[in-house]
């Protein structure tokens, strides 16, 4: 049975890793074998659990390991031969070595071989959950686009490429860089078949899940909407939001009051925009979450009504296919009445009504150009059909229903 895997991500500053590492103490009491590992380049891990973590998994309670993932030793390990290849190709081409060593490491690859440690905990056995405390939306959703470009590039590039450099090698005399040798093959091969790997575990809907951790700041909130409907194109479930720090309902009056009532208002926009996936919510304490003590006050806020380690909501929330100039957003919307359907675009922002139901969903960039034509219900879903604008798009502040 594969082990129980939640990925935390979020902006930096909303307490992910308090909430991922209150997770995994939740998990671990309740007698699962946990690790939570980090692989955030900023690690703040060790800081949040109290207890000094290595790049192996270090005990830090009953049940319970923790890892903040070295991201140059796993370069070392995976990208070695490479990175000699590479290096010594730049430097014959006039490089410095201090610069061509830098060179050698595409941006994000670190932040990748850090991802892979969730492969090798999934395969060991040792562990029932795997709880990551991921980097900030960005380079995550970056990290987890690569296996489906890793697939694409074993299939049609690495044979043609591995051909014709064997082909070229009784000639490398006549060439003035280095060639690739096996070992630079291997490494490389290595790494497109654990992409491939781990895109099968990230998409495994029955045992891993994403869950976006956000505070109830409008900016925030918007680049979680953008990062959750990213996710969805990608195929990652989000099992559910995390709102941190809301200020509790007995603050009525004083300095924070109008926080209070921004905060709410916040908090419609969470849910418009989020349904039907779960929100769990974590007051703003009165101290700083750091500890045991404090971590499992916040497991106890964050999942009061529900199981830590469970999946808490199995389907995709949002679809979108394009295809010769349009595009088909499909949006389950059960127990909607077919009539009644208003629909507006406004820039990148779609606000669908059926009913009483609002979703507010923030679509791709791409779709900028595009703009809804018809929108229809077909087996419990709501099917929104998108044109391409072929005056372009309209201002960011211009309706186009």
């Amino acid at each position: 049975m594969a082990p129980r895997t939640i990925l935390y991500t979020g902006k930096g500053g909303v307490g992910k890793t308090s909430v991922a590492a209150a997770t995994a103490r939740r998990c671990a009491a309740a007698g699962l074998r946990t690790i939570v590992m980090s692989t955030d380049p900023a690690h703040s891990l060790s800081d949040s659990l109290e207890t000094e973590l290595g790049s192996s998994p270090t005990p830090c309670g009953d049940l319970l390991w923790g890892q903040e993932v070295q991201a140059q030793e796993e370069l070392e390990r995976h990208w070695d031969a490479v990175a000699g290849w590479l290096g010594e190709m730049l430097t014959e081409r006039g490089v410095d070595p201090i610069s061509a060593q830098e060179l050698t490491v595409p941006p994000g690859l670190d932040e990748l071989f850090s991802l892979l440690q969730i492969k090798a905990h999934h395969d060991s056995g040792d562990y029932d959950a795997i709880i990551v405390d991921c980097a900030p939306t960005g380079e995550t959703l970056r990290l987890l686009s690569f296996p489906d470009v890793a697939n694409w590039w074993l299939e049609k590039i690495f044979p043609w490429n591995r051909q014709l450099l064997a082909a070229a090698r009784p000639f490398s005399g006549l060439i003035d860089i280095p060639m690739p040798s096996e070992a630079v093959f291997d490494d490389i091969g290595r790494l497109v078949e654990n992409l491939i790997d781990m895109n099968a575990i990230l998409r495994d809907r029955s045992a891993t899940s994403i869950r976006l951790v956000m505070n109830p700041d409008k900016m925030v909130i918007k680049e979680a909407m953008r990062t959750f409907t990213y996710l969805n194109l990608y195929g990652y479930l989000t099992d559910a939001v995390v709102v941190n720090r809301v200020f509790p309902e007995e603050v009525e009056g004083g300095y924070f009051a109008g926080w209070r009532a921004t905060q709410a208002e916040h908090m419609e926009l969470v849910r418009s925009a989020f349904a039907p996936v779960p929100i769990l919510t974590a007051p703003y304490f009165d101290r700083e979450v750091i500890g045991a003590e404090m971590l499992d006050r916040l497991g106890a806020e964050v999942f009061s009504d529900c199981d830590a380690a469970a999946v808490l909501h199995a389907d995709l929330t949002q679809e979108l296919v394009t295809e010769n100039g349009s595009a088909v957003l499909r949006l389950p919307i059960p127990f909607a009445e077919k009539a009644d359907i208003d629909l507006k675009k406004i820039g990148l922002e779609l606000v669908v009504r059926v009913g009483t139901q609002k979703r507010t969903i923030i679509l791709p960039a791409a779709m900028a150009a595009y703009r809804p034509r018809a929108a229809k219900f077909e087996e419990g879903a709501l099917q929104v059909v998108f044109d391409r604008d072929d005056d372009g798009p309209k201002r960011a502040d211009e309706p186009q229903d």
